[in-house]
């Protein structure tokens, strides 16, 4: 692999090493130069879908450039995303098995059997985030025909009869610009950029529920706790989009942690108060349904604290997400602009989105009407040390739910994903190339209107139904009218269906067959949209996917 970084990079790293940085910690690699700029195949996003794009290509023999935005790589796993939100383990194999697999070898050739770090580690599905991006890391290294772009963002593509030829990318550091040209192209950003520089046509927000016929689409309200829909559930579509969030990874060993000692910019208490009513309603308390691993904590339960949804992850780290079921979570609506913005606009979301979740630790942790053992509990949470420690130990990524989504030659819908009358699981299509596992999940879209008492509107939690495994479509990752363009990770399917497809398991999956789909289409002389299934299938069974069959 030949990764490509500027001189302002290689400075940040020397710094890193000069403060002491260990070898668990994300630093970026030496750089090169670019040999060629023309490649078999572009992946713009160095997230999971896209490395595993990659790889898949890369392994082939195809040459291939993986542009990320960020100087490092993984997306949300190697940036809070601290375990692998997957319900049945053997559904999903193929690369996402190698990277676990990795993570676990990690764990116990570094700690030991019988380490506490080891078994934390949950063979493999939990991790840190600087574990993960040495892993991804470790399986890009491999691959020598992938050349690794990190610090660029995507600028401009050009198309000639609705195909990509070339795409140019923009070294942020330094605002120089390289045009790259390519066969085939593969979107893995969580944005959908590519897409829509190429061309293709999107959807962006929620359909009305009688697009599809879906039950949970457009405004809703769901009454997770009692499972029923509630009133002002209109069904109306918008565009609006589940909100966006920072995935935290906290450390509770004081040796290892970076307190929040003065309030962020910006910061404003009267965004948090609102959760002394959810204290006060119960809607902090116990869930009705205890599974383990859903960042249940059962000391938070009925403290403040349950604004945070937190796991334990090895070496005194935690996974926290960002609770959305209190009427005060204050981050729904802050990502108005984001997806359609330029990359000012973009970075003042990011920035303010950042500072609302500092301000929460900070309000947890200081404000004077919290009760003190609820400050004290939320003080054993700080941000780590050894973590992102080129970006103020604070996670680089933003939690991009949902952006842009393909129209596709296929549209994975709500019937497609959940079980029919019977209890049954869906019939698989016959182009599937992998399995989706993952129950109705996406976060709210507005912050609480006048009369909400039970739930956010836009909150669909389906986490205690029983998971339909669905096979996911080739189609769905294929344009309607744009050639050579290939979309594993914001891929078509409803508002709906894509809370479930939106996981970083299922992406790798996905990727994994986008990069293997790029390779044959090369190989055979098809553009993707005609490549023989049946040979995709084959490749992908061979490689340790699962494939389900019609």
């Amino acid at each position: 692999m030949k990764n490509l970084h500027t001189l302002p990079k290689i400075i940040c790293w020397i710094c890193a090493i000069l403060m002491g940085v260990t070898a668990n910690e994300s630093v970026s690699h030496a750089s090169s130069d670019l040999t060629s700029n023309d490649f078999d195949v572009i992946v713009i996003g160095g997230t999971p879908g896209g490395i595993a794009s990659a790889i898949a290509a890369g392994r082939l023999g195809s040459r291939v450039a993986l542009v990320e935005r960020f100087n490092h790589v993984g997306g949300m796993t190697t940036s809070g995303l601290g375990k692998s939100d997957i319900e049945h383990r053997e559904m999903i194999q193929g690369l996402f098995k190698e990277f676990v697999e990795g993570v676990r070898v990690y764990y116990l050739e570094e700690y030991g059997n019988d380490s506490e770090a080891y078994s934390l580690c949950k063979d493999g599905y939990y991790y840190e985030p600087s574990v993960a991006e040495k892993v991804f890391l470790d399986m890009i290294e491999e691959v020598e025909s992938i050349q690794l772009l990190t610090g660029h963002r995507l600028k401009s593509v050009a198309t000639e009869k609705d195909v990509p030829k070339s795409a140019v990318i923009e070294d942020i550091s330094s605002g120089e610009t390289t045009k790259l040209t390519g066969t085939i192209f593969i979107d893995a950003t969580y944005e959908g950029d590519l897409l829509a520089m190429a061309g293709a046509e999107f959807r962006l927000g929620r359909e009305r529920r009688d697009v599809f016929g879906e039950p949970h689409a457009g405004v809703f309200y769901y009454d997770f706790r009692n499972k029923k829909v509630l009133e002002g559930s209109t069904g109306e579509g918008d565009n609006r989009l589940p909100a966006f969030t920072y995935r935290l990874c906290l450390a509770t060993d004081p040796e290892n942690s970076v307190p929040i000692e003065e309030p962020p910019p910006g910061y404003d208490r009267e965004n948090y108060v609102g959760y002394f009513d959810d204290l006060e309603a119960g809607r902090l308390s116990a869930p009705k349904n205890f599974k383990p691993g859903r960042g249940y904590f059962p000391e938070h339960f009925d403290t403040l604290v349950r604004a945070l949804s937190v796991t334990l992850i090895p070496n005194d780290k935690t996974d926290v997400n960002m609770n959305p079921r209190p009427l005060a979570f204050p981050f729904a609506e802050e990502n108005e602009g984001y997806i359609e913005g330029d990359w000012e606009n973009r970075l003042k979301i990011e920035a303010r989105l950042r500072n609302l979740t500092l301000g929460l630790l900070y309000f947890l942790q200081n404000d004077p009407q919290i009760p003190e053992e609820h400050r004290k509990m939320a003080r054993e949470y700080h941000l780590p040390k050894d973590e992102f420690v080129d970006n103020g130990h604070f996670p680089r990524q933003l939690y991009i739910r949902e952006g842009r989504r393909l129209k596709g030659v296929k549209t994975l819908t709500e019937h497609d994903v959940t079980l029919d009358e019977n209890g049954e699981d869906p019939p698989y299509p016959g182009d599937s190339i992998a399995i989706g596992e993952f129950p109705i999940d996406s976060f709210p879209v507005r912050k609480k209107q006048p009369g909400d008492d039970a739930v956010l509107e836009g909150y669909l939690s389906m986490m205690d139904k029983i998971t339909a495994k669905y096979g996911i479509p080739y189609g769905m990752m294929i344009p309607e009218k744009v050639d050579n363009l290939i979309v594993p990770v914001p891929a078509s399917a409803s508002h709906v269906a894509f809370s479930t497809i939106r996981m970083e398991p299922t992406w790798i999956a996905m990727g994994q067959a986008a990069g293997t789909a790029a390779n044959l289409s090369l190989e055979t002389g098809v553009t993707p949209r005609e490549l023989d299934i049946e040979k995709l299938r084959e490749a992908l069974i061979g490689q340790g996917q699962v494939v389900p069959g019609e």
